[in-house]
């Protein structure tokens, strides 16, 4: 007990001597505090998002982004365009190629937050929330869906993360995206940021360049084109990846070319036998690599295996990747495939 006198005394005195610097202290992180309440309100929060029927309130820009699989690189790219991927502690995208000089190396320098994907090789709940992140983005409601093993978008909430679908991910059926989708996903995750005006810029840039290149070819004949990922299997037939329906659709109608499978599904894909594929006149291919290093090898293959196509006789094909998919650089593969079809014009 005398012992504990003096040491009582000693802390007394010692409380005594920092009560004027606690009180600093505390003004100073009030008056931080204010100063970061000023500066979100100028950025422009709170920002409100409705998405795919959840509201979504964000109070400052996220520090703590985590990027699902999904099959797609368009929520990653968007970041990368707006120049927040340092935000980024988790990203499971990834193209292996891109239209955008360095883009593909600056999506591979990313972290991964070292976490073991499930089957469906994207994060499962548990990792999930041990990231600790205060933003998931899905390109589909699918990488929210509990029965695949997923956080849903509630128990995010429950431990301070926002969540965001892309546009059309909504119903997981994005027959319907057009490139006004890209734009939206720009438009939001630029919300998000407190970015609009880097956002609208970018928008304004690409809606500009699609124009001036639609203006080009607009009254010539559109030549038919077969749209498919290379090497990719999506079914049971041999042409189990060929694009039906979707952006892909309106990037080639803005390029001046149709789909010449557009009506072989209801649904994005078509899942084509051979003869089916041979017996359509293909103008021109349109082979989007998704990590396949060599597309145009790919796109060259089937030319030989299809001498009969127009594309064949006239060697007309173009392989791309991400440009062809919802992001920010439809325009790279509108310019691009215009250039294929109509090289006179544009």
């Amino acid at each position: 007990m005398p012992k504990i006198r003096p040491v009582a005394v000693a802390l007394a005195g010692a409380l005594c001597l920092v009560t004027s610097a606690c009180a600093d202290s505390t003004e100073k992180t009030a008056a931080s505090g204010d100063k970061a309440s000023a500066e979100n309100a100028k950025a422009g929060y709170p920002v409100t998002l409705e998405n795919c029927g959840v509201e979504e309130k964000f109070t400052k820009a996220p520090s703590r982004v985590v990027v699902m699989n999904g099959a797609s690189v368009a929520e990653v790219s968007t970041l990368l365009a707006l120049g927040v991927e340092d935000t980024v502690v988790a990203n499971q995208q990834t193209y292996g190629m891109s239209e955008v000089q360095g883009r593909a190396e600056a999506i591979k320098k990313l972290p991964t937050g070292d976490v073991k994907l499930n089957d469906a090789y994207d994060i499962p709940r548990e990792a999930m929330i041990g990231l600790r992140p205060d933003l998931v983005l899905s390109t589909t409601s699918y990488g929210f869906d509990e029965k695949n093993g997923f956080a849903t978008r509630e128990q995010l909430g429950d431990v301070g993360a926002n969540s965001y679908v892309s546009p059309q991910g909504c119903d997981q059926d994005t027959s319907k995206m057009t490139v006004a989708d890209s734009y939206t996903l720009l438009r939001d995750v630029g919300r998000i940021f407190g970015k609009s005006d880097q956002a609208e810029k970018l928008i304004t840039a690409s809606e500009k360049k699609i124009a001036d290149v639609a203006a080009k070819v607009k009254g010539e004949k559109q030549p038919k084109v077969m749209v498919l990922f290379s090497n990719m299997a999506m079914g049971g037939n041999d042409f189990s990846s060929v694009v039906a329906k979707g952006i892909y659709n309106d990037i080639l109608a803005k390029a001046g070319g149709s789909n010449a499978f557009e009506n072989a599904s209801k649904t994005s894909f078509a899942d084509l036998s051979k003869e089916k594929v041979a017996a359509t006149a293909v103008d021109a291919l349109v082979v989007i690599g998704y990590n396949d290093p060599n597309p145009a090898a790919y796109a060259q293959k089937l030319l030989k295996e299809f001498p009969q196509w127009p594309a064949a006789k006239n060697k007309k094909y173009v392989a791309l990747s991400d440009s062809m998919y919802l992001g920010p650089s439809n325009d790279l593969a509108v310019e691009k495939i215009a250039e294929m079809l109509h090289p006179d014009k544009v």
